[in-house]
């Protein structure tokens, strides 16, 4: 597993590094020296080398998947990238070293003629002879690190790595939309009528009383097609002619009662709402659905808070009986919060249809005929994809600029599938492949800790703190730049575990695939 995220280790430890190489301390620690001008122009040109590297790792971490050559550069690059970062440790302990004698040595002249103590001391001889030997070993060494790491920077474009920008990233969740191009989407006509059902009865007047909406949940593990099930129905001519009014809304992680009816009705309106009362949003949205008839979608919830449900959907008891609520989320709780019909739980696709979705992206119009020898690989990676659409998509987007039998062999042996055989283990797998990488470095930390363990936030993001991982933004502290990172982990587990208060407990398959990276930390 490790050869998976090797560049986003690297990516993680060069961007610290960089941040060290131009810290004060180690700036003031060689200014005034004999070398020290030296020196500095050496580090200067360490920075920019490391600079460059940084660039290409994103293509070297999706290539190095398929391509041995580049998954041994940055294996290689590694290796010298941490000894750099050894160097700087290095410098910043003789750094703080330097400065503890200098401030020892202005305790001593309070009260004694400096002179003539540096003129029998020592301690002073002593720290003169070790600078001296400390710059000189060091001027040496990183002259020797950046002979290596111009080699790696030449190699890069031997294997025709290039800068990368806007990598892909799984994980976060980007906002959805309500389009969907249904000949892209298979085994789903089931799930999909059973739905039906729930949204067009026969008899709109029977179902529900006058001031309750059915809210119709569609819960499932992340990855699984929840949101590209929700489209469908979403775009259905027969929901269409059947609706007066829809609304398609994106919640992700964000649940604040005022800024969700805000979305709610821009997207109602199709007009942008500056509006900061909640009490002028609610009015607003009750008199646009005020006897109609009405289908909104909260596509990826996450909020447990019953109160806040209750509080945001105040204005939609007002719509016309036969009003409709699709909530898609990846937690039951949610769902049981929220609902007024049975959950529809999505499972996974069959495997003819995964490997149907599979050909459509991996090959070009779907053609599998004019790639023979491809077919028989495909299909055994297929079954490893477990039924998850969007794995099976992930890795047909991968493969779909290979045409060498030798690369989707490598896919197919990757130790990807070395984890246990677990859905929602190779999805987290695979949201972990393109988390951030400062968040990588972040969650592989929790592997120091065994399994079961309760993490705590506020210890854990000190730690994380003290190690470098989280860059400072403005107006905001160090603690809530952490914590923030701390949910985005724990809504990236798929466990259906949420806060309570300061205390999370992190699920054992989370420390499992924390172990499994921890050999790139």
């Amino acid at each position: 597993m490790a050869d998976l995220v090797g560049g986003a280790f690297l990516s993680a430890t060069i961007q610290v590094l960089f941040d060290r190489l131009a810290s004060r301390e180690v700036i003031n620690f060689f200014h005034g020296k004999n070398h020290g001008d030296r020196i500095l122009l050496l580090l200067r040109k360490l920075k920019l080398l490391l600079l460059g590297l940084s660039a290409v790792l994103n293509d070297a971490e999706d290539k190095q998947i398929t391509n041995p050559a580049v998954k041994e550069w940055v294996e290689e690059l590694k290796d010298v990238v941490y000894h750099a970062d050894d160097l700087v440790d290095e410098i910043a302990t003789e750094a703080l070293r330097s400065k503890l004698e200098a401030d020892f040595q202005s305790c001593i002249s309070i009260s004694i003629d400096l002179s003539q103590v540096l003129s029998i001391n020592p301690l002073t001889l002593t720290t003169t002879t070790t600078a001296s030997l400390f710059d000189a070993g060091i001027e040496s060494r990183i002259e020797e690190i950046i002979d290596r790491l111009e080699y790696f920077a030449k190699e890069k474009d031997v294997l025709g790595l290039r800068e990368v920008v806007g990598h892909n990233n799984l994980f976060h969740r980007s906002q959805t939309s309500s389009l969907v191009d249904e000949s892209r989407v298979y085994g789903r006509d089931v799930g999909k009528e059973d739905i039906m059902k729930l949204l067009l009865p026969v008899d709109d007047e029977a179902s529900g009383s006058s001031n309750e909406i059915d809210v119709i949940p569609i819960v499932g593990m992340g990855g699984v097609g929840k949101t590209t099930l929700a489209q469908l129905l979403y775009n259905d001519h027969r929901v269409c002619n059947h609706f007066e009014m829809k609304a398609w809304v994106c919640l992700s992680n964000e649940f604040d009662v005022l800024r969700v009816n805000q979305v709610i009705l821009e997207a109602i309106t199709q007009q942008t709402c500056d509006a900061k009362n909640l009490d002028m949003i609610q009015v607003k949205l009750k008199e646009l659905v005020s006897g109609k008839k009405f289908l909104i979608v909260l596509d990826d919830v996450w909020n447990e808070n019953y109160d806040h449900w209750d509080s945001l959907s105040c204005p939609f008891r007002y719509g016309a009986r036969g009003s409709r609520i699709i909530v898609t989320t990846r937690n039951e709780r949610v769902a049981s919060v929220m609902q007024t019909v049975p959950i529809h739980r999505l499972q996974e696709l069959p495997f003819e249809d995964c490997w149907k979705l599979f050909a459509k992206h991996a090959f070009e119009k779907g053609d599998i005929n004019s790639h023979p020898k491809l077919e028989n690989i495909g299909k055994e990676i297929v079954k490893k994809c477990k039924g998850l659409p969007s794995t099976t998509k992930t890795l047909a987007g991968l493969l779909r600029s290979k045409r060498d039998a030798e690369d989707w062999s490598n896919i197919l042996k990757s130790a990807i599938w070395d984890l246990p055989k677990d859905n929602i283990l190779l999805s987290l797998r695979l949201s972990y492949h393109y988390l951030p990488s400062h968040l990588k470095r972040c969650f592989a930390y929790c592997s120091i800790f065994p399994k079961g363990y309760e993490f705590k936030m506020e210890e854990l993001v000190l730690l994380w703190i003290a190690e470098g991982f989280l860059k400072p933004r403005s107006n905001t502290t160090m603690e809530e730049v952490g914590y923030e990172c701390f949910n985005e982990l724990l809504s990236m587990s798929l466990f259906q575990q949420s806060a309570r208060e300061s205390c999370f407990v992190m699920h054992d398959l989370i420390n499992d695939l924390a172990q499994s990276v921890s050999g790139d930390f």
